[in-house]
Order: C-alpha cells, then sequence, then structure tokens
C-alpha cells in the first residue's frame, strides 16, 4: 500500500511539473490594438484613475465567453495587448458619458490595429481658458449640448497636484449646479487648502456630469505651476 502511494505521489508531481513548464513555455501575447473614443474625429476628455471607463472585447469561437476589459486613458485613448484574431470592441453598458448605444466594431488583429471608437456625449466643452490668481482659480469656457434632451447635473473645477485629474483624484474641487448650457465663468478660492498651498506642481481641470450619467466629460488638463 505504501508503494502504490508513493508511486501515486511521484506521478503526480511529474505531471504536476510537466504541466507548468508547458504552461511557462507559452507566448505572451504582441499584438497591439490602440485607438481613440472619439466625438466628430476629436478624442474625448475622460476619467483615467480608477479603471472608471471601460471597453469591452469579445472573441467568438471559445467555451469562455468572458470579455477582456480594456481601460481608457483620460485623453480618450486606450491599448491592448492580445493574440491575433477577430474580436467585437464595444463600449461597456450604461458606462461613460455619451448614448448608452453600445455598437459593435469588429476588429481584425494581425500584428497591430488603430481604432477609432465614435460616441455621442451628452455635452461637449470647448474654449477653456483656467488660470490661477494667487489662491482663486478661475476657469472660462463654453459647456455644448450634444443631445437635446441632456441635462446638466453639474459642472466641477478640480485641481490635483499630478497631472492626473478627475472628480476621484483631486487636491481641491468645487461643484457648480443648477448651470445651464452656454458660456461659463466659474472660479475656486483655495485660501487654506494646504494640500494646494503645499504642492510642487498643480494641475486643473473642468468636468461636466450629465444627469443620469456615471462619468464627466472633462475639458484638457492645465498645468498651473
Amino acid at each position: 500500500m505504501m508503494k502504490k502511494y508513493k508511486y501515486f505521489l511521484l506521478l503526480t508531481i511529474v505531471t504536476f511539473t510537466v504541466t507548468s513548464c508547458g504552461l511557462d513555455n507559452y507566448d505572451a501575447p504582441k499584438s497591439r490594438l490602440h485607438g481613440k473614443i472619439t466625438y466628430n474625429g476629436n478624442a474625448l476628455g475622460l476619467r483615467g484613475t480608477g479603471e472608471a471607463v471601460q471597453l469591452q472585447l469579445y472573441q467568438d469561437g471559445y467555451q469562455l465567453r468572458d470579455n477582456i476589459r480594456v481601460y481608457v486613458r483620460q485623453d480618450g485613448t486606450f491599448e491592448a495587448l492580445l493574440f491575433d484574431g477577430e474580436y467585437k470592441l464595444v463600449t461597456k453598458d450604461r458606462n461613460g458619458p455619451w448614448i448608452n448605444t453600445r455598437d459593435t466594431i469588429i476588429v481584425n488583429l494581425k500584428g497591430t490595429a488603430e481604432v477609432e471608437i465614435p460616441v455621442t456625449p451628452f455635452f461637449t466643452i470647448s474654449d477653456e481658458t483656467i488660470t490661477l490668481n494667487g489662491s482663486v482659480l478661475n476657469a472660462t469656457l463654453n459647456v455644448n449640448k450634444v443631445v437635446n434632451t441632456a441635462n446638466i447635473d453639474y459642472v466641477t473645477l478640480l485641481v490635483s497636484k499630478t497631472s492626473f485629474v478627475d472628480d476621484v483624484t483631486n487636491i481641491a474641487r468645487k461643484d457648480f449646479r443648477g448651470i445651464q448650457a452656454g458660456s461659463l465663468n466659474i472660479s475656486m478660492d483655495m485660501l487654506g487648502n494646504a494640500n494646494v498651498t503645499s504642492a510642487k506642481a498643480l494641475f486643473a481641470r473642468v468636468g461636466v456630469r450629465a444627469v443620469g450619467a456615471d462619468q464627466a466629460i472633462y475639458s484638457d488638463i492645465v498645468r498651473l505651476k
């Protein structure tokens, strides 16, 4: 009985070793899928931290149909390393500051592929100017309504000590409610904010969130100091 147990244990160890070596010998994915989320050909400013805005990739012909998550950067671009093949790319359901259409884009990946994902945002931001005068942050901008039925939940003015700026990653924030689309002039006094005073660098951004949306649309990031 002991001999049989030792034989079984040895066989298990050898099998595990061979299997592990086989797994280690698989090549890592090297083909590059990259692109951007756009409106009228222009990349959209988004929240880039916390994996907040996602795309989903599906590939037919496999038993496991779980999606491959692709995270979008704050400048609206994305990138993923994959194996060659045909993929279906869609936006995540009810995620992002745009109409939830989830149109499927077919991607034939062989080495590299560049994809543009056009969406219809609820609002866009244009002609923004953000300046710091002493402790007061001033911003002028145009909020453009793209979807006629959309309403603004709030406009937010944000400051961060790094180049990552959004409604979660910031050291100073002020929200403005009851705002209508059009030309805006908003400001925030950061006097007494120790994080702002001690920061070696400051970056700012404006966001607009639509009622019912899970994410805001953002302006370009401006370095203040």
